[in-house]
């Protein structure tokens, strides 16, 4: 039997415990645990409820003597799975139906998930930043030596090194603004600003750009659109970025347009909301890429990207800056017709 005080303070934990007989069989289930393997585990085998050689070696070994705490991991599922970290501890009480073991069981899933997402971060940064060096070094190489005396190739080479060299530049700015906005992303903004306003000024910023690439930037700005929570700074990087996206994307004498206006009954937006669409008449996107466009350095089309001074950060920084401003980021996209992006504010301040 468990003692009244164990049994509250079992229940009362967040990880899943089970407190199992010599034989395996479930005399105990905390709240938490039945959340995650299902109601009506006591009384069952073990295997009922976790199915796993690694959790049940752990268990077996305890039973048998040979360690009083054995400690493991188990991934559990399939889509998606679960990562638990197991301990299992011996308990007083050697006859048959009295307790024996404690298995705890630890859901380490978002920490594996957090290794995994920094490993393939600073392996993609190191890709992304060796390309360039390593094409620094070539060209100095070629100064140094074929080309020290011929003007035309110095100058040609200096040309690239100075390309190769805005590109690292770029890249290490949108590292540092992607780092700063995730270090901030959940304070929520207490200011207002004006996002029409801010519209027109990155329409500006980028109309020559537009004309370099033969697009043509045109607003429409309903007329109820006025202030909304946010930073200023952040909301002109997020309204820049899709704007130049858009330019850099979109076919050749084609329309980029962006629009705002005001929406009631935004998916996920409580109150109001601002409606921020911008959108292409380019090759679109395929269906399957739509949901790794956010992703660090994913890029549909690597090559063209690089071409074009893309970082693959981009998209990145502007959902984690919708994410502070508690908003949300829609795409679609047709192949052949062009891709459209929504980001979704709130109209109003709320705590």
């Amino acid at each position: 039997m468990i003692h009244p005080q164990t049994r509250a303070i079992l229940e009362a934990l967040g990880q899943s415990v089970f407190v199992l007989d010599t034989e395996r069989r479930i005399l105990f289930a905390n709240p938490a645990a039945e959340q995650s393997f299902g109601s009506g585990l006591e009384g069952r085998h073990f295997v009922a409820a976790v199915r796993h050689p690694e959790c049940l070696r752990a268990i077996d070994e305890v039973l048998a003597g040979n360690s009083s705490t054995v400690r493991t991991e188990a991934t559990v599922g399939t889509a998606p799975q679960t990562i638990y970290e197991v301990a299992v501890a011996r308990l007083d009480g050697d006859g048959p139906g009295e307790a024996a073991v404690a298995v705890c069981l630890a859901d380490i899933s978002a920490i594996r998930e957090a290794e995994q997402i920094r490993s393939d971060f600073v392996a993609n940064v190191s890709h992304e930043l060796r390309s360039p060096l390593t094409a620094l070094a070539g060209l100095v190489e070629t100064l140094q030596g074929p080309a020290r005396d011929d003007p035309e190739a110095r100058a040609r080479f200096l040309g690239l090194m100075e390309a190769e060299a805005s590109r690292m530049k770029r890249l290490i700015s949108d590292l540092l603004s992607l780092s700063k906005v995730e270090a901030r992303e959940r304070v929520r903004p207490t200011r207002s600003v004006d996002i029409a306003a801010l519209a027109r000024h990155a329409a500006e910023t980028l109309e020559k750009q537009a004309q370099e690439e033969r697009k043509t930037l045109r607003l429409e700005i309903a007329p109820d659109v006025g202030r909304i929570p946010g930073d200023a700074d952040e909301l002109t990087q997020v309204l820049h970025n899709l704007i130049e996206n858009a330019v850099k994307y979109g076919a050749p004498d084609t329309e980029v347009t962006v629009t705002l206006g005001k929406r009631d009954n935004a998916p996920g937006i409580v109150g109001r909301a601002v409606a921020i669409a911008v959108r292409d008449r380019g090759e679109g996107i395929p269906p399957e890429h739509l949901p790794r466009l956010t992703e660090r350095f994913f890029r549909v089309d690597a090559g063209r990207s690089r071409d074009k001074g893309g970082t693959g950060l981009g998209l990145a920084i502007v959902k984690h800056i919708v994410r502070r401003h508690r908003g949300r980021l829609q795409i679609e996209s047709t192949p052949g017709e062009g891709s459209t992006f929504t980001v979704l504010l709130p109209a109003e301040i709320r705590r």
